[in-house]
């Protein structure tokens, strides 16, 4: 390149006024790789398209035979050609023919050339082709001539991404791999199919001002941004503000580290220097360095990319003076959210009737934005990784709720299959809407309380609608996250009140407040850094040492159900002490209330969560101190088994259908029917057939689950004999051995008397 700094300048100028020209697009391609060889003194220069068939077809050249144009190919991994556009890195040979991957294409008369360098078409890190240069002298082309190629491979990225260059292929309309159908898996989190399109939930910046008129003007915007960006990152730090679930402190520290890399500052000036935009210069390398980081082995850096795509998104929002966008106003009809992770409250941003999906790349089968989907009967799909980046606002997609699959821009014969799929489903809600009417027993008359979890208002429709027997679990800590400031007393007792009524004489136990730990109210500073949250300064620990809450909270409950019954649960309770404390809360608000004459509940009784594996060895003197006893089965199995319910490469490792916690669950039920305390289970596990149809074996007469789930349970309970399935449990968890494969022991109790799970 005859003038170094100058050259990329340039020739971005000349692309600049081809890209405003009213061009058809295969001309404009043509004088793309034209002006592109004549700036770089390069005797070949050639674009090769990735298609959806994963061939990379000759879609321009200068300097190579024109006849091939569209008919020269390779395939992905083929060639030198194929083999970028496979490692999304470039290639700088001095002598292309004896690389071990050269290929030589008849077709094209590229014999003659020895030096080559070439460069991936990249967009959001995915390689949609590979630009090329060749001369036919041996020589290593300079760093620069390497920048201005990879800067203009982004700008023909966003032309491949219009799609305007899909038609001119001469192959049978084959689509470009832009469009090509994907099909990841991840795991279920919530049944159900959904079919629909693609919101992304923090959707991707499109950058559309490409080139620069002022260099040193857009570097000191760069210089601004990144100014703020760090205050804000160090703001943050210091206040350990959480602004949605997931992104905790070492995630921060990485978005410093990045915000404070020189490298990553040094390669967005240089980008700027050589005639973009600051904008475009983020873009440009968001998208190098993702690509880079995509080929990685190393786990640990490969998890890195989430949070560098996340800082250098912020870092757009911050150039172009943009705050996220409100998706939800411009919602289709069929919305599937796709986000790397997101919170209870935002996913309760998105209007219900507008839902048909969640994708999650992160997150775990309990996480709270996934329970709050779950009460809104939407279908999961989560660790789902890549499913981002591979995704465009728009894009057909179905999420299989059943197997942890989604399919990306699927087939019209894959769509046909799942669409029968839905109606399939459909028919089999209608015979589970059948059974609503009819009593919740066994097939040998034992009767089972089927009760529904909510924690808000969206939640009581279908309390009717499921058939349930009641709220065994109403999670009030929900109205507190999804406010932007404490709820006042008077809304706390207005929703309390509307619950009641809703409920419609149905009983209700409300659970209350539990934050802290992973429950991070933005409101709400808790100035004590905690190394293990989950076991810390949360729930009822929380509540009694901030009484003025829990009075406040417990006020609301006794005036909105004057005249009703009310039930209170105690959540995280570690001994009994804690329970005299809040009865002691409740008895003073109780007082107060009668002093001043207001109408109190006609009946009050306190429950306490059993969640903490202390309280098994407590478990008698524990039902004589209450009225009642739920078994919080994730919290419970989280603990006994210390496994961070939140760590996905632990999240499968455990069965709670195991011997040893099977044998739990069975000594808190024969608890309560020693002391005549009734016990209900209220968690993950009452809302899968073949886990609901143990607890029934292990004595348990009242479970509380998802809406949705009310119908496949009472399916099941309907043709299940209570008298076997407890024989059964008793003969295999009484044995000497803890290591039996319970859950295959249950599918074949099931299969063998024709219960449906």
């Amino acid at each position: 390149m005859r003038d170094t700094a100058g050259g990329p300048r340039v020739l971005l100028k000349r692309l600049r006024e081809l890209m405003a020209e009213p061009l058809e697009p295969q001309e404009r391609l043509d004088r793309i790789v034209r002006d592109i060889a004549s700036n770089m003194v390069a005797e070949v220069c050639s674009l090769y398209v990735l298609r959806a068939d994963s061939v990379l077809e000759l879609y321009a050249t200068e300097g190579l035979n024109p006849g091939s144009v569209h008919l020269a190919q390779l395939r992905l991994g083929q060639g030198l050609v194929g083999t970028i556009a496979a490692s999304a890195r470039p290639l700088n040979l001095s002598n292309a023919q004896e690389h071990p991957a050269f290929a030589y294409l008849p077709e094209t008369g590229e014999e003659i050339y020895h030096s080559f360098l070439g460069v991936p078409v990249l967009r959001a890190g995915r390689t949609l082709g590979v630009l090329v240069v060749q001369n036919r002298t041996k020589r290593h082309y300079r760093d620069e001539e390497l920048e201005a190629l990879e800067t203009t491979a982004m700008v023909i990225a966003e032309m491949i991404a219009t799609g305007d260059l899909a038609r001119l292929s001469r192959h049978g309309g084959l689509e470009l791999d832009l469009r090509r159908s994907a099909t990841i898996k991840g795991l279920a989190f919530n049944d159900g199919v959904g079919l629909g399109h693609v919101v992304l939930h923090e959707p991707r910046i499109v950058v559309t001002n490409l080139f620069n008129e002022n260099s040193d003007q857009e570097l000191r915007r760069l210089e601004t941004a990144l100014g703020s960006l760090r205050l804000s990152i160090d703001d943050m730090l210091e206040r350990r503000e959480v602004a949605f679930e997931g992104e905790h402190r070492e995630v921060l520290e990485a978005y410093r580290m990045f915000a404070n890399d020189r490298g990553w500052v040094r390669r967005l000036e240089e980008a700027i220097r050589n005639g973009l935009t600051a904008e475009a210069a983020v873009e440009k390398v968001q998208s190098d360095t993702r690509a880079r980081m995509l080929h990685m082995t190393d786990p640990y850096l490969r998890e890195r990319m989430s949070d560098f795509d996340d800082l250098a998104n912020r870092l757009l929002r911050q150039l172009m003076g943009r705050a996220p966008e409100d998706v939800a106003a411009t919602l289709p009809k069929d919305a599937i959210i796709v986000a790397r992770s997101m919170g209870a409250a935002e996913m309760l941003d998105y209007p219900r009737e507008k839902l048909r999906g969640l994708v999650l790349e992160d997150g775990t089968a309990t996480s709270h934005v996934v329970i709050v989907a779950r009460a809104m009967g939407i279908p999961v799909v989560g660790q789902a990784k890549g499913a981002v980046s591979m995704a465009e606002n728009g894009d057909a997609i179905i999420v299989d709720g059943e197997d942890g699959t989604l399919q990306l821009r699927p087939q019209s014969d894959v769509e046909a299959a799942y669409a029968e799929k839905v109606r399939f489903r459909a028919r089999r809600q209608e015979l589970y809407r059948e059974l609503r009417t009819k009593p919740s027993k066994s097939k040998d008359g034992v009767h089972v309380d089927l009760l529904i979890n909510a924690g808000l208002m969206v939640d009581l429709p279908q309390l009717a609608e499921a058939g349930a027997g009641g709220i065994g679990l109403f999670r009030t800590e929900l109205q507190f996250m999804v406010a932007s400031t404490f709820p006042r007393a008077e809304a706390q007792e207005g929703l309390y009140r509307d619950v009641l009524d809703a409920a419609q004489g149905k009983p209700v136990t409300f659970r209350t407040i539990d934050i802290g730990g992973d429950k991070v109210l933005p409101y709400f500073k808790n100035t004590a850094h905690e190394e293990n949250p989950a076991l810390g300064w949360r729930a009822i620990r929380l509540t009694l040492d901030r009484p003025g809450l829990l009075r406040s909270q417990v006020r609301a409950l006794l005036k909105a159900a004057g005249g009703r019954e009310l039930k209170l649960m105690l959540p995280m309770v570690t001994e009994l002490a804690e329970i005299a404390q809040a009865r002691e809360i409740i008895d003073r608000e109780v007082r107060h209330l009668s002093r001043f004459a207001h109408l109190l509940p006609t009946s009050l009784k306190v429950g306490a969560m059993v969640e903490v594996p202390s309280l098994l060895w407590q478990l008698d003197e524990l039902m004589k101190s209450v009225d009642f006893v739920s078994v919080g089965s994730n919290d419970l199995f989280q603990f006994v088994m210390a496994t961070d319910r939140g760590n996905t490469q632990l999240s499968d490792r455990f069965d709670p259908l195991s011997v040893p916690f099977l044998r739990v669950l069975k000594h808190i039920a024969d608890a309560g029917r020693r002391n005549h305390t009734p016990v209900t289970l209220c968690g993950e596990l009452a809302g899968k057939p073949i886990s609901a149809m143990a607890l029934i074996g292990l004595g348990y007469r009242s479970i509380s689950m998802s809406p949705a789930a009310i119908g496949p349970v009472k399916a099941m309970l309907t043709e299940l004999p209570v008298n076997e399935i407890k024989a059964f449990l008793e003969d295999n968890l009484g044995g000497p051995r803890v290591d039996l494969p319970m859950r295959g022991l249950l599918q074949t109790f099931a299969d063998d008397r024709a219960i449906p799970l």
